[in-house]
Parts: C-alpha cells; sequence; structure tokens
C-alpha cells in the first residue's frame, strides 16, 4: 500500500467511524487517493457514494444530504477551482449551521506557489464561513519503501485520525454551532493504489475482525487498523454553548433538550410555604423563523401552544401548526389593527428572513423583544433584541406568561381573514401564491416541501401553511438561488432513505405507497441557475422528486419591491426583470429529466397526486405583471376584514 493511498484509506475509514454515511465525490486527479477509498467503503456497505461532474452542484447536494438529517456529509473534490466551485455551499452551510465536511486534494509542499498546474491556495480558502480547518501534509512518498516509511505511515495514522475526529467534532457542532468544516489534503505522486502483488509499503498482515455492521471486503492492515469495535480514535462528547447538544457527539448527531418543568410547581403540603406568583399576563407573541433543526420547530410550536402565544411562522420547518396563526404575515401588514393589538412582548425563535413587516413589528416603540437562540449566535437585524435566551429557556418554560383575551382577540382575526384570503388567492390562478396553494393541498404529513428563495417562499407562506402539518425546508442561510436543485436533490435521497427504512421496520406507520414524497417549488430563475443538480448519473442513486417550477420568464419578485413601481417601469425589464426565454421542456429533456406542463390547479393536483419515479419536472406558466396587483390587493383585502371586526 503506497502513502497516499494509506493516508486516504485512513481517513475515510476514521470519517466513517465517526459517523459518516452519505460522501459526495466530484471527480479529479489529485483526489483519486479519496476516490479509490470511497469507492472501496460503498463496496463494503459502509457508506453512499454520489457522483457529480458539477463541484457546485456536488456541494449543494451534501449539503441537502445533511440538512435534514443533520449528520455531516462529506464532499470531495480535487485541487484547484474545484475547490472554489464549493464556496456557496459552504457559505450557505455556515449561515444555516449545516453540518459539512469538505475534503479537498491539494500539490504537496513542494509543488505549492511554483506555477504547477491546477495549484493554488487552498488552506483557508474558505475565511471565516468554517467552523474548523487544518491544512494535512506528509513529507514522504514516491517509490521509497524502506522500513523508515513503515514506521513513519504507522505513526503518522494516529495523526490523521485525531484530525479527521476534530474535524467531525467541529462539524456536529460538539464545541459551539454545527456547521462546515475543511481538510485539505496534500497528496504526492503515486495517487493510484498498488496493482495487486505489488510491493506494499505496509507490510502484510490480518486485519482485525471487521465491524458486523459494516463489514469492509478489503480491510486495512493492522498497523492502520485504528480503534477496536469500530470506534473513532477520539471521541467528544462535550458542548461549549450551553445549548442543545448533539447527543454522543461522534456517533449521532440528534438533539436533545432537557424536559419541560410543569406550568405551576406542585402543591406544598405546608399552607405556610409561600406560594409561586401567578404568571405575568404579559401579552406575547411568538415569531417563529428559520431553524437549522427541523425537529426545534416542533418544539418551539409545542411551547407555544401550551403557554398559548399566537404564533406568526415563516413556512420553514416541522410540526403541528395549530398554533400558527392563518396568514400571520398578513396580519402584519394591517397597520391600523395592529396598532391597535399590538404584543408587549415578541419571542422571536429562528432566523427571520421573509417579510419586512417582521422588522418593522420588532422596532415598534413600546415591544419588547426577546430572542431565543438554537446556537452560539442570535439574529437582529433590526437591533432591537432587549434580552437572549438559551434553548433551554424556552422549553423549560422561563418565558412564561400571557394575557388570554388579547391572545383570543389574534386567534379571532386570523380565523377572520383566512376565507377571504384563501378565496382571493384561488381566485388568481395562475400566479405564484395560487400555485402554492395547490400544492399544499396536496401534501401530507408524511411528505416534504423544499422551498426555492425568492418568490417561492413569499407565495408559500401568502397560501399560509395553518392546518398543514407537513416539514418545509430550503436554503434560508443565505437565501440564495444556487445550488437549490442540488440541495433539493439531497433531501430527497434522505427523505426517501428514511421513509424506506419505516416502512420496512413499521407496516403500519403513515408513509403508505404514494406518501412520503419531495416536493421543491422554484422559480425559473432558480430552476436555470442549477440545471447540473439534474446530472446525476445513470451509476448513481436517484431520488424521487417533483419539481413544480413556477414560470414568470425572469426576476418576477423585484416586480413586487420598489424597483417595479410604475414609476419606474422604463427602468425594469433588462436589468431586474431580466427575461431569458428559455425553453425548460428542452433543457429537461437534454437532462433526461420527464417534463409535463400544466394550465390549471386541477391539472396540477393530479399530477402530484401521482408517486413520483425518479426526478420529473412540472412548468406551470404565470404572468409576472400580476403579482404586484395581487399582492396589494391580499393587504388591502386583510386590512377591510380586520377593520369590520369588534
Amino acid at each position: 500500500m503506497n502513502a497516499s493511498t494509506a493516508l486516504a484509506r485512513v481517513l475515510v475509514d476514521e470519517l466513517v467511524r465517526c459517523g459518516v454515511r452519505e460522501v459526495v465525490l466530484a471527480p479529479g486527479s489529485r483526489s483519486a487517493p479519496l476516490a479509490y477509498a470511497v469507492q472501496s467503503a460503498e463496496r463494503a456497505g459502509r457508506l453512499r457514494l454520489h457522483v457529480r461532474v458539477d463541484e457546485r452542484s456536488a456541494g449543494f447536494l451534501a449539503l441537502g444530504l445533511a440538512k435534514l438529517s443533520r449528520r455531516p456529509a462529506v464532499v470531495i473534490t480535487t485541487s484547484g477551482t474545484a475547490v472554489a466551485n464549493l464556496h456557496p455551499a459552504v457559505l450557505e452551510a455556515h449561515h444555516a449551521d449545516v453540518p459539512l465536511v469538505v475534503l479537498s486534494a491539494d500539490r504537496p509542499d513542494e509543488l505549492r506557489g511554483t506555477g504547477a498546474n491546477q495549484t493554488t491556495v487552498q488552506p483557508g480558502i474558505f475565511g471565516p464561513a468554517v467552523r474548523w480547518q487544518h491544512d494535512l501534509t506528509h513529507s514522504w512518498g514516491g517509490s521509497d519503501r524502506s522500513e523508515r516509511l513503515l514506521g513513519e505511515i504507522r505513526t503518522a495514522q494516529t495523526r490523521w485520525r485525531t484530525t479527521v475526529d476534530r474535524a467531525w467534532a467541529a462539524a456536529v457542532g460538539a464545541l459551539g454551532s454545527p456547521g462546515p468544516v475543511h481538510l485539505n489534503v496534500a497528496f504526492r505522486d503515486p495517487l493510484a493504489p498498488d496493482l495487486p502483488g505489488a510491493d506494499r509499503a505496509v507490510s502484510a498482515g490480518h486485519a482485525p475482525p471487521p465491524d458486523p455492521s459494516a463489514p469492509d471486503v478489503d480491510p486495512l492492515p493492522p498497523e492502520l487498523a485504528g480503534r477496536p469495535d469500530g470506534r473513532p480514535w477520539t471521541e467528544v462528547t462535550v458542548t461549549g454553548t450551553g445549548l442543545p447538544a448533539p447527543v454522543g457527539a461522534l456517533a449521532d448527531t440528534g438533539r436533545q433538550v432537557p424536559p419541560a418543568e410543569p406550568e405551576d410547581p406542585p402543591a406544598h403540603d405546608d399552607p405556610r410555604a409561600p406560594r409561586a406568583p401567578e404568571p405575568s399576563r404579559v401579552r406575547t407573541l411568538m415569531v417563529l423563523g428559520d431553524l437549522p433543526d427541523p425537529a426545534l420547530t416542533e418544539q418551539a410550536l409545542t411551547v407555544a401552544e401550551a403557554q398559548g402565544w399566537p404564533v406568526v411562522a415563516e413556512p420553514y420547518g416541522a410540526g403541528d401548526r395549530a398554533a400558527v396563526l392563518p396568514h400571520g404575515s398578513l396580519l402584519l401588514t394591517a397597520s391600523a389593527w395592529l396598532g391597535a393589538h399590538l404584543p408587549e412582548r415578541v419571542v422571536v425563535v429562528g432566523r427571520c428572513t421573509l417579510n419586512r413587516e417582521t422588522g418593522a413589528l420588532l422596532r415598534w416603540p413600546g415591544v419588547r423583544v426577546d430572542a431565543v437562540t438554537a446556537t452560539d449566535d442570535w439574529a437582529d437585524p433590526s437591533h432591537a433584541v432587549d434580552t437572549v435566551h438559551p434553548w433551554s429557556a424556552l422549553v423549560t418554560g422561563a418565558l412564561r406568561g400571557q394575557d388570554p383575551t388579547w391572545a383570543q382577540g389574534w386567534r379571532e382575526a386570523g380565523r377572520a381573514i383566512t376565507g377571504p384570503v384563501s378565496a382571493l388567492v384561488a381566485g388568481s390562478w395562475p400566479s405564484g401564491p395560487a400555485v402554492a396553494q395547490t400544492v399544499l393541498q396536496t401534501l401530507g404529513e408524511a411528505d416534504v416541501l423544499v422551498l426555492g428563495s425568492s418568490n417561492a417562499a413569499r407565495d408559500v407562506d401568502r397560501a399560509g401553511l395553518a392546518g398543514h402539518r407537513l416539514l418545509v425546508t430550503g436554503n434560508r442561510g443565505l437565501a440564495g438561488i444556487d445550488g437549490t436543485l442540488a440541495t433539493a436533490v439531497g433531501i430527497a435521497l434522505t427523505h426517501g432513505a428514511t421513509v424506506a427504512q419505516t416502512r420496512a421496520t413499521d407496516a403500519s406507520a403513515a408513509t403508505a405507497p404514494g406518501r412520503g414524497r419531495t416536493v421543491g417549488l422554484v422559480g425559473d430563475l432558480t430552476f436555470l441557475h442549477d440545471l447540473n443538480g439534474l446530472l446525476i448519473g445513470p451509476l448513481e442513486p436517484r431520488p424521487d422528486l417533483t419539481l413544480v417550477v413556477v414560470n414568470d420568464d425572469g426576476g418576477g419578485i423585484f416586480g413586487t419591491l420598489e424597483y417595479g413601481e410604475p414609476e419606474r417601469a422604463d427602468d425594469f425589464e433588462r436589468v431586474f426583470g431580466t427575461p431569458t426565454g428559455a425553453d425548460l421542456q428542452a433543457l429537461a429533456t437534454a437532462y433526461s429529466v420527464p417534463f409535463e406542463r400544466v394550465r390549471t390547479a386541477a391539472a396540477l393536483r393530479d399530477i402530484l397526486d401521482q408517486p413520483a419515479r425518479g426526478v420529473r419536472v412540472v412548468e406551470v406558466t404565470v404572468p409576472r405583471t400580476g403579482q404586484r396587483p395581487l399582492r396589494a390587493a391580499l393587504t388591502e383585502g386583510v386590512a377591510e376584514v380586520l377593520a369590520e371586526l369588534p
């Protein structure tokens, strides 16, 4: 076994021991040792490999694989611009707290800074966007087969393994917040493994018995075999934030929280004992944004319902939305009604990124803003937060208090606008909100909806998620449109595997055939921006994924902003509207992806009711000019309904 092969095999083995199950590979020459190593690990049943020819899509695929599972996925690239193409996905993972391991191959020391082909400065290339980074080099290679080399490799393998353990711990947030990490690895020639019968750099011998749950068909020799029983070399179980911590940081990345305390302490036998004061009747509204783990959204909604807090929620996350106000963001647009029903306290949970009205509420004089954070940072773009609380303060009831009469007024307002808003949205077909409404009507508890940024997320917000119980996700770390299709593919692969496992172990599970679907809702520019996310080779795992594309031929969201004001029409179309005239059907066909175009809500429902077999694209064409008037009509209609309430 030559030095580069030994290094790559040990790194991959330790990653699997830590918990890696998904690896995305963008092929190249310098990364060949890693390519051989991960293919060998897949053949042994130790991980699932996905090969992509576009590094940007590879990065977002890895992000999608990790986003819901909260288990880091690995993305491997060769040297040069290949690494730079991962930067958008790394930035999204950084801002969205998604665990991700970037494993980049590099040239050895003697080729750096010499003008060697495909060589640049890779260490530090992602700047502060990674939780941890390391440049792993070695000083040997070539044809040296001496005993001295054998000793160096045996000694170095412990350093290689502990380096991987540090990367994993940082990625899962064992010492802070989860997020991306970067391990840059230099490889010297020879890069391909020795052919059978070649002189071996490590003495021959039998490896310890493989892990029965992951048998290795090509085990490492004893000198490189790592800890017995499949354990990582270094296990890290501490957390540095006091926030919901990974359970067994190097094995299970599911989150745990302290059990909620009872709302009131149990009665004391001694009547003279002091009693706890009555909970404050502070008028409290929860504003719920995007959270790194959908399970945290479910916890927050459970707390809100128990405390009697009305919730204005962005569409992301999981859980029963019984406490969510129907069309809550539209309530915030009714300034006259809002001024008469202001909360005294707003509990902000997660990052709110969709609506300007939310920021305006937080800046309203006299409103106290409490932020609850599930990471080691908190969002406060309005600079309005009074107090920051850890997640445990929310789930243990430290933020108790509500005026039930005031809260009932908010709920009545939500119910009052539901019928008129739903009718107005349905009657606007074809429009983005009407398409979103139709998609939501077809999805159930076991399904996942992946939203593109820009209009798609806002259309679902306008259509309203109250009464639905499904998981909604998307790239909201930076809310960019790039990489959305690849992310959706990764989410669908993960969700599909979970559904298959559930059906295999629980015949009565809610994930009946045809359910447990993954649907993406995106705009045409989002679709065009990541076409290579659909480039899945015939040998690769393929998800069942339906992509609904709302095609308004350009940047429709700008028409709803100040740039779309009628007075600015002369300057709008070329630099904001940006029509492309692209033929989406021809593009989908070029990628061997089935395509359908629908014109009615009923036709869209019929297609979505048919389970996807692989990836398919459904296009709905909508006029771009109707978006601004529809949003104005929704705002005006809500204000009129609320003005008639007692």
